[in-house]
């Protein structure tokens, strides 16, 4: 059958991508054939496509979809035709109408969550999972620092901190932002546009500082994270929208106050199925909850995939981002 996919031949710009029509053939052993029904928008796409991460080329891009099941290769057990199902990470190729995949790497969507809801905040609500429940452990009545706190995955770990009963401070831009963080978990918004990040959180904890940092951001923040932690806090570096983080001494770590600097992954912390289950699992028991919101700010068609890149890259976005087919 015939469908169409986003296919880079070299990495670089947004315009790199374009929509290709392609042949697709029948699911293999294993393996289901999806009929995909809405598309996740995520950073590491970003990474994936300029070259920060090297792909075999050609390729194609995105790690996070919804859709139902048409066709089911040999031995697959459990998953039916029909049935609906969604994946974050690890299956590069997202961006397309159908696509085959294995089936370890898919999960069941819940009656009472959207495939949109699903493509939206599965990769997102994972990654907010294993940082605030395994890469540090969260507890109640702790002061967080998070930055890029008006994105997905920023509204995402403001809306669980809370229900975690955390005290969430966010990091983002603008007055609007500040004002979309505090309407989600956010206890304290810090304008980065026009307040001093370190300055601000030794002002909200009393001189203490935070006894962890979520930063995504990299490069352009490493100092003022540095400089907002409780002696023995936890620098969880996590992304790096901004350039990687400079090199980290150990005797900077000491004599800030015996810091740990952290480089953890979603891919780690899903690796086995019985992780991705129970990840994804918890995901979805709190949206049905109405303890997350899935915050889908934008919508774009595939063919609009260029413009969706350059939007958010230029941090013009907000919340989720989903692409349909």
């Amino acid at each position: 059958m015939k469908t169409q996919a986003v296919v880079i031949s070299e990495q670089g710009a947004a315009d790199v991508m374009s929509v290709t029509d392609m042949e697709i053939g029948s699911p293999g052993p294993g393996e289901v054939l999806l009929e995909q029904t809405a598309i996740g928008l995520n950073y590491m796409d970003v990474y994936q496509r300029s070259g920060h991460y090297p792909l075999d080329l050609p390729s194609g891009l995105g790690l996070e979809a919804a859709g139902r099941v048409i066709e089911i290769g040999d031995g697959v057990t459990g998953i039916q035709v029909d049935d609906r199902v969604a994946y974050g990470g690890g299956l590069l190729g997202a961006y397309a109408k159908h696509r085959i995949v294995s089936t370890d790497r898919l999960v069941p969507i819940p009656d009472g969550v959207s495939d949109q809801t699903a493509a939206a905040v599965l990769m997102k609500g994972m990654t907010v999972e294993y940082l605030l429940n395994r890469a540090y452990t969260v507890k109640s009545g702790e002061d967080v620092l998070f930055y890029a706190a008006s994105g997905g995955v920023g509204l995402l770990a403001g809306q669980w901190g809370e229900h975690l009963g955390a005290r969430m401070i966010g990091v983002t831009s603008g007055e609007e932002n500040c004002r979309r963080i505090l309407e989600n978990g956010y206890s304290d918004a810090i304008d980065r546009t026009r307040e001093d990040i370190a300055e601000k959180v030794r002002q909200l904890t009393d001189g203490v500082g935070v006894p962890v940092v979520f930063d995504s951001v990299g490069k352009a923040t490493f100092d003022a994270s540095i400089e907002s932690l409780a002696p023995r806090g936890y620098f969880m570096s996590f992304g790096s929208t901004t350039g990687e983080a400079l090199p980290v001494p150990p005797s900077l770590l000491q004599k800030k106050g015996s810091l740990y600097f952290c480089r953890p992954t979603l891919a780690t912390y899903v690796a086995s199925r019985e992780d991705l289950l129970a990840s994804a699992g918890q995901v979805f028991r709190l949206i049905k909850d109405n303890v997350l919101k899935a915050n889908i700010n934008q919508t774009y068609q595939m063919s609009d995939i260029v413009a969706a890149h350059r939007e958010l890259e230029s941090g013009s976005t907000s919340g989720s981002s989903i692409i349909l087919p």
